[in-house]
């Protein structure tokens, strides 16, 4: 894709991104338990993607790393998927965090609710993880449109079972102001990949931190017992990705 075109495609996919924060809250059914099959299935292709384009992209990224700073693969490569753990750790912390506080909540009969501390901390944590996706559409290793679009795709999906997590957590703030600080988050990385193109090195960390959060969010959404999930929908969502990640790197 030319420039001008990629630009117009990208933010097609950030308006994508954006028009699911805004409207998720009319998709309640997706929330019906038992577990819908649809946010199983969206789990399955989560899975494919951070097998399939995740790690690998986390070892192509620090094998150009080492290539440029000129140091010892092995450790470039450990340092790299110490970012990816990082992410997966700040963000298990601060859903450990809201957990505790609605418990508390609960304890203190005030109702299923969170401090208003770690509610801003977990709508603060989310949009920084948008702005990084919305950079990521603009400035990412692989070109082409099919491995875009694959991005793209995943992530909606990722989005979907994220925002219910969050309306599920704090429905009435995300409604009222925190849907439309991620939506800012999200369009503002957008424009930031536009005109701010950091270094490969840079780019690498980057996508290795948003590799935590993404695989913090699959084990977060498909583990849990009460998710009910589907075991056919997951296996056809983790297959059909699969295959078109197969073919778009074998054809």
């Amino acid at each position: 894709m030319g420039t001008g075109l990629a630009s117009y495609v990208t933010a097609a996919m950030a308006s994508g991104f954006a028009a699911i924060h805004l409207f998720i809250g009319r998709l309640e059914w997706l929330e019906s338990l038992p577990r819908n099959r649809f946010l199983s299935f969206a789990g399955g292709v989560a899975v494919a993607y951070v097998f399939l384009h995740v790690l690998p992209d986390l070892g192509a990224h620090s094998a150009e790393i080492s290539s440029i700073a000129g140091r010892d693969p092995v450790r470039v490569e450990s340092l790299v998927y110490s970012l990816g753990l990082l992410g997966l750790m700040i963000f298990f912390g601060l859903e450990r965090r809201v957990r505790l506080s609605r418990a508390k909540s609960r304890n203190r009969g005030e109702g299923d609710r969170m401090t208003d501390d770690v509610l801003w901390l977990h709508i603060g944590s989310f949009s920084v993880l948008n702005f990084l996706i919305g950079y990521l559409l603009n400035n990412r290793e692989e070109l082409g449109f099919v491995s875009l679009a694959l991005y793209f795709g995943a992530m909606v999906l990722h989005f979907v079972t994220a925002d219910l997590g969050m309306r599920r957590d704090h429905a009435e703030a995300y409604d009222r102001i925190g849907r439309w600080v991620i939506v800012a988050a999200v369009m503002g990385g957008w424009l930031a990949g536009l005109y701010v193109e950091l270094p490969p090195i840079a780019i690498g960390c980057v996508f290795a931190f948003v590799s935590g959060g993404i695989i913090l969010n699959v084990l977060k959404e498909e583990l849990p017992e009460d998710r009910e999930s589907k075991f056919l929908p997951f296996a056809g969502g983790a297959a059909l990705f699969a295959l078109m990640v197969i073919a778009e790197r074998t054809l």
